[in-house]
């Protein structure tokens, strides 16, 4: 399992950027989750009183004691119905303490007079949408640098909902998946794709890949393929969103999160617009839609499978018709590193870049 140090990506073990916790649907319960990414322990719950997600770090000041771990025995937890979350707190099974979804410890029930200041934990910036819960991660604790994920089509109507995929771990560096958005020559060996133009473009916090062609997964119950159009592109380094237009118009999402150095856990969904072309979408819609995203986690699992049992690409034997992979790799070192470098990689890779004896999906592109 290779790790950050191994890819040479930067100062920090783990990148910043927004990140997928958990399908929103999962806290839809009084009891605190016990969750684990970027090598740290954390407890997630849903506020009783308003609501509100809220993730904290898991262990207890005062001894140590994870604040969601299963527990059916305690008093804390048997008095409070069965969970130990209280309103939008959260209180420690050992001992009782509470903290607030700010992380500070706002009641200790055998104590009289002043909580001592070192009694709390750092409460993290969780926001949901589009079904998910999802956290900015940033090793330098700033502000998000750019919007949650977010989706127009969402709430729209005419748009079936998606429901999520849990592929469950994947023992690579995230590095490994990220690479994807750039691999043109892998576009016809997986995925039975023809591709007849693309290009990538890196801007910013954005690595997007534009391509059309037929395709022999997402086809129609005559076995045909129209061309497929997609839009690809990753908004960090842990959100992968595309537009799909082909059989019908869709948005699929991929997300990755590092669990270990070396791990991340992975999802994917599939938004389809109604295939009957109804304004709300139907029953019948909603049927079509389902089958839809099974065709399209097919596609999905044919990257997840080599991964799973590929080695670390350290150092690859790239060529100029696999695509740009070592403009994607610096543009992904700019998560790793602090705020203040950014531009330091961005200008060494931003632009549009077309692999060798490809047309272009637009006009502006210049070879890579």
């Amino acid at each position: 399992m290779a790790t950050t140090k191994d890819y040479r990506l930067g100062e920090y073990t783990f990148p910043r950027g927004w990140f997928m916790i958990a399908e929103a649907s999962e806290l839809d319960t009084h009891k605190p989750h016990a969750v684990r990414f970027f090598g740290q322990d954390f407890a997630l719950y849903r506020g009783r009183e308003s609501g509100k997600v809220v993730l904290l770090d898991a262990y207890c000041p005062h001894m140590k004691t994870h604040l969601a771990a299963p527990n059916k025995t305690s008093y804390v937890v048997l008095d409070g119905g069965g969970t130990n979350v209280e309103g939008d707190g959260i209180r420690c099974p050992y001992h009782g303490w509470r903290f607030g979804a700010d992380g500070k410890c706002d009641h200790i029930p055998y104590h009289e007079g002043q909580i001592p200041a070192a009694a709390k934990v750092k409460s993290w910036p969780v926001v949901e949408s589009l079904g998910a819960i999802w956290v900015w991660h940033d090793p330098e604790g700033g502000e998000p640098e750019w919007d949650h994920p977010m989706l127009a089509e969402w709430n729209d109507p005419a748009w079936v909902h998606w429901k999520f995929d849990h592929l469950g771990m994947l023992n690579q560096h995230p590095q490994e998946v990220i690479d994807n958005i750039c691999d043109y020559g892998h576009l016809s060996p997986i995925h039975g794709s023809t591709v007849l133009k693309y290009e990538n473009e890196f801007q910013g916090h954005k690595a997007i890949q534009r391509q059309c062609g037929p395709h022999r997964t997402l086809v129609g119950e005559d076995g045909v393929s129209p061309i497929l159009h997609t839009i690809t592109m990753y908004h960090g380094p842990g959100v992968l969103i595309s537009h799909l237009t082909g059989l019908y118009d869709a948005v699929m999402m991929i997300c990755n999160t590092p669990v270990e150095d070396g791990s991340i856990k992975v999802w994917h969904a599939l938004l389809v617009k109604s295939p009957s072309g109804s304004k709300v979408a139907t029953h019948t819609d909603m049927v079509a839609a389902r089958h839809y995203q099974e065709m399209a986690l097919t596609a999905f699992a044919q990257d997840f499978e080599v991964w799973s049992h590929k080695a670390a690409c350290l150092n690859g034997l790239f060529i100029p018709s696999d695509g740009p992979f070592m403009k994607a790799r610096i543009w992904y070192k700019q998560f790793y590193n602090p705020r203040a470098k950014k531009n330091e990689y961005l200008e060494q890779c931003e632009g549009y870049y077309v692999p060798k004896g490809i047309a272009p999906y637009t006009d502006e592109p210049v070879a890579a």
